[in-house]
C-alpha cells in the first residue's frame, strides 16, 4: 500500500468531515424553536432572550457562526453546551466511548455467531442447518431494532427475571453488573447483523467451496478442517470485511434507537437529548464525530482487506 494512496484516503476523510460540518451545520440552522428560548425557558423577558442570542453570536450571519464554529473544531473547542453550559468535547468523547463498547461487543458477538453459522450452512447446503439459517436471517432481518428490544425486555427481564431491562453501569465501577447490563442491548444491534453476515460468510464459502484452489487442496489429501480454514475461509471472509465495515454505519444508527430503549446514556442518547434541547453545540459535534468515526471504520476496513489478500495493491 503506497504513501500515495494513504495520504489520498486521509483527505477524502477530512473532506467528507467538511462536507458533513457544512451540512450538519445548515440543518441546526432550520430546526423549529428557538434555541434562546430552549436554554432560558418560556418564562425568560424578551430582553434577556435578546442578551442571551447576543451572547451565543446567534444574531451573526449564517457563515460567520459556522466559520466561528469551525475555526474552533480545528482547534479542538467544539463549544459550550447550551443546555448544562459544560465543554461539548468530554461529553461527546465519554458518550461515545460507551457506544464504541457496545458496537464492539456487539461486531464481537455477531463475528462469533456469523461466521460459524455461514460455514455450518455452506458445507451442509441444502440440509436442515442451511434451512434453518435461512429462516432465521429471514426473521432478523425482518425484525427492526425497536421491536427486537421490546421483546428481548419482555421476555428475558419481565417475565424470566433473567437480566435488568435497562440501565448503565461503568466498567469501571462493577465489570460484572455492567456486562450483565449489556447482554441485551449487545444481543439487540447483533441480531440483524448476524442474519446479514452469515448469509453472506454462507454464499462466499459456496463459492470458494466450488473453486480449482479447493479442489487441488482436496487432491492433494489435505483434512478437510484445513482445507476449509487455510484455503475457503480465509478467500470467503474477504468481501465479508466490507460488509463488516458498512455495517458500522450500521451500528451507528441502530445504536441510537437502542441506547434510548435501554437507556444506556450512549453518542445515540446524547444526540436525541440534544435535537430535543436544540442544543446546537452538541448536535453539531455529536454527528461530525460519529462520520469520523465511520470514516475511520471504512479505512480500516481497506486495510485490513490489503493485509489480508497480498494481491490487493492499493495506489
Amino acid at each position: 500500500m503506497s504513501g500515495r494512496y494513504l495520504a489520498r484516503r486521509v483527505l477524502l476523510i477530512l473532506y467528507t468531515l467538511l462536507v458533513v460540518s457544512i451540512l450538519v451545520f445548515g440543518i441546526t440552522q432550520v430546526l423549529p424553536a428557538d434555541a434562546a428560548v430552549m436554554v432560558m425557558g418560556e418564562a425568560a423577558t424578551d430582553e434577556q432572550l435578546a442578551a442571551l442570542r447576543e451572547r451565543l453570536g446567534l444574531n451573526d450571519p449564517v457563515w460567520m457562526q459556522f466559520l466561528r464554529w469551525f475555526g474552533g473544531v480545528l482547534t479542538g473547542d467544539f463549544g459550550t453546551s447550551m443546555r448544562n453550559g459544560l465543554l461539548v468535547l468530554p461529553q461527546v468523547i465519554e458518550a461515545l466511548s460507551r457506544s464504541l463498547l457496545l458496537a464492539a461487543l456487539s461486531i464481537a458477538l455477531m463475528l462469533a455467531v456469523a461466521v460459524p453459522l455461514g460455514i455450518v450452512a455452506a458445507v451442509r447446503r441444502g440440509g436442515a442447518a442451511d434451512v434453518g439459517l435461512g429462516l432465521v436471517s429471514y426473521v432478523g432481518i425482518s425484525l427492526p431494532e425497536f421491536v427486537t428490544a421490546t421483546l428481548a425486555i419482555l421476555v428475558f427481564a419481565d417475565i424470566l427475571g433473567w437480566l435488568p431491562a435497562t440501565g448503565y453501569v461503568p466498567l469501571t465501577e462493577d465489570p460484572g453488573r455492567a456486562l450483565l447490563h449489556l447482554v441485551l442491548p449487545v444481543s439487540t444491534v447483533s441480531l440483524i447483523m448476524v442474519a446479514h453476515v452469515s448469509r453472506m460468510v454462507r454464499s462466499e464459502m459456496v463459492d470458494a467451496l466450488h473453486t480449482d484452489y479447493v479442489r487441488a487442496a482436496r487432491l492433494k489429501g489435505l483434512p478437510e478442517r484445513l482445507v476449509l480454514r487455510r484455503h475457503a475461509l480465509r478467500n470467503a471472509l474477504l468481501p465479508t470485511i466490507t460488509i463488516v465495515a458498512l455495517d458500522v454505519g450500521y451500528v451507528l444508527g441502530g445504536i441510537i434507537v437502542v441506547e434510548e430503549i435501554f437507556a444506556i446514556p450512549g453518542i445515540g442518547r446524547l444526540l436525541i437529548v440534544a435535537v430535543q434541547n436544540r442544543d446546537l453545540p452538541m448536535i453539531q459535534a455529536g454527528a461530525l464525530v460519529m462520520a469520523a468515526t465511520y470514516g475511520l471504520m471504512n479505512f480500516a476496513a481497506d486495510l485490513a482487506y490489503a493485509a489480508l489478500d497480498k494481491r490487493i495493491q492499493y495506489g
